[in-house]
């Protein structure tokens, strides 16, 4: 578990090498939703979402001699731009494991902070195993994506700035891949104001979490297909789940219809330009999910925007009509 003084500590690190993000308000959004809706802005972050965050908390935890070994990772996208824009930050190198079928716009923004890519096959090869050799091998230093306690402080900093701007809150939603932002939102959340109703939100097609809190345990399901890229994960994180069992209230889930359709609304109504998986909680607002009454201040979580331009051109081109004024009130 980490505690509220772990994130303030992670954010004392981070001041001044990460952007600030800001929190923004749609009155369109509120009139569809029924909501006082806050959008925190990680698509503005630095290296596109919130990874960079943990990524860089995490390097700047270790000593000299680690840091000269190199670090290695494995990720679909934002967690490798963000440990490859760490890396280079705290002047070390890094090598990342990225599947063959990765956002074209990911892997080149990747690549373009200096970091070497090593392909795998999601569907064949366990990427962690991969990343794990590299790392043994070449004495590097293993950044997970999210189970590490470093790496849930950083993300936790995203709420605990949210928080800072919009003090009273009567839910929080982020989206929900391995866990790492959750987990470190959510203790924020709870350590504020535990009075505060916090829900994650995954893909129909990726309900690993979802399974999970209800069986338990950790269960693991096979590689989903899902436009939200970022939360394909097979199975929720040893050390965030039961930061997860501790803190949600539950887990809301949507298609991959609401999800586009929210990322339509945000990119024609509130100019915020996300990607499909940084989409998912303001999809789950949209959509009617979230079990609390009409007027609820919800803070919402906007977790990356590296939108791959065919994704993006798709949504442009097969642009449906946008929500109506009064859909999903409650």
């Amino acid at each position: 578990m980490i505690s509220l003084d772990d994130v303030r500590a992670a954010a004392r690190r981070l001041r001044d090498r990460i952007h600030r993000t800001p929190v923004v308000t749609c009155r369109s959004f509120d009139e569809a939703t029924g909501y006082s809706v806050f959008f925190k802005c990680e698509n503005l972050q630095r290296a596109g979402s919130f990874k960079i965050r943990g990524a860089l908390n995490k390097l700047l935890t270790l000593s000299e001699i680690e840091r000269q070994r190199g670090v290695a990772a494995f990720s679909s996208g934002n967690h490798a731009q963000g440990v490859a824009l760490a890396a280079r930050t705290v002047g070390t190198s890094a090598v990342i494991v990225m599947p063959t079928d990765a956002a074209r716009l990911k892997l080149a923004a990747t690549r373009g902070y200096g970091a070497e890519v090593v392909f795998y096959d999601r569907q064949t090869e366990d990427r962690e195993a991969i990343a794990r050799r590299l790392a043994g091998e070449s004495g590097r230093l293993l950044v997970p994506p999210y189970d590490d306690p470093a790496i849930i402080s950083g993300q936790g900093t995203v709420a605990l700035e949210l928080f800072e701007d919009v003090p009273v809150l009567d839910a929080l939603l982020t989206p929900v891949g391995g866990g790492g932002l959750m987990a470190g939102c959510s203790t924020v959340a709870k350590g504020l104001d535990p009075a505060t109703r916090v829900f994650g939100v995954e893909a129909e097609a990726a309900n690993d979490t979802w399974l999970s809190l209800q069986k338990g345990e950790r269960v693991a399901i096979p590689p989903p297909s899902t436009i939200a890229d970022g939360i394909r994960n097979l199975s929720p994180g040893e050390l965030t789940f039961p930061i997860l069992q501790q803190n949600l209230e539950g887990i809301l889930l949507v298609s991959d219809e609401e999800i586009m359709e929210a990322l339509r609304f945000l990119l024609f109504r509130a100019k915020l330009l996300v990607e499909p998986t940084g989409a998912v909680a303001a999809a789950a607002l949209l959509a009617g999910k979230l079990p609390l009454g009409r007027g609820a201040r919800v803070g919402v979580v906007l977790s990356g925007g590296n939108v791959d331009p065919g994704t993006l051109a798709g949504v442009i081109r097969e642009a449906s009509p946008l929500p109506q004024r009064g859909r999903g009130l409650r």
